[in-house]
């Protein structure tokens, strides 16, 4: 296969994985699923397969395409009340997103030297979503710990930083697990027929 043949396919496969986190990001039915009281995000599932696939690069690519996407939204097309109090701020709209994509694709470039492809594919899904969690939870509770964001979480500024942590003991536990047995489920099979990775 010529180098330009494989560049093609390379964009080809990116261009798809981005019209995917597109979708993901502006039909809720895609971007989110509803587990009992839960609404559990997917779009950094999407970011993960394509850091493992196609290489830390990509990862950085989809991730930060999300970040901005979620970023832009907050002043525009808000997803929530919360978004424009929170992710109008790009440290933690886009600084999280982006590193989902860089400690995907670095982490199971090391890790699968070091062990079976599958259990390397469940510590990155782990990890690329508590990335994800844990930075945004973070932000919110340095840069966006004000009475309004409280409210939005119908606490007050003084309990803030206890709600954002039964949110990560909930939502971000849920979607570790989600992200742990969907990654090596999608991952696998990719990475057996295409090579992408391969030249990294």
């Amino acid at each position: 296969m010529t180098s330009a043949s494989v560049r093609t396919k390379r964009l080809t496969a990116q261009t798809l994985l981005l019209a995917i986190l597109i979708l993901q990001d502006f039909i809720p039915a895609l971007g989110n699923i509803p587990i009992g009281p839960l609404s559990l995000t997917t779009l950094q599932i999407t970011v993960m397969i394509g850091a493992v696939v196609m290489g830390p690069n990509t990862g950085m690519l989809l991730g930060g395409t999300w970040g901005v996407i979620t970023w832009l939204r907050a002043f525009f097309y808000p997803s929530s009340p919360l978004a424009p109090l929170i992710f109008t701020n790009p440290i933690i709209a886009i600084v999280p997103r982006l590193l989902v994509g860089l400690v995907a694709g670095y982490l199971f470039l090391w890790l699968r030297k070091v062990m079976k492809q599958r259990w390397a594919l469940i510590i990155v899904g782990a990890a690329g979503a508590m990335t994800n969690t844990l930075l945004v939870l973070g932000g919110i509770y340095l840069f966006a710990h004000t009475p309004a964001v409280a409210k939005g979480y119908h606490t007050d500024v003084a309990h803030l930083g206890a709600v954002l942590g039964t949110v990560l003991a909930t939502n971000g536990l849920a979607e570790m697990v989600m992200s742990m047995i969907l990654v090596p489920a999608i991952a696998i099979p990719l990475l057996r027929y295409t090579h992408f990775n391969d030249q990294k």
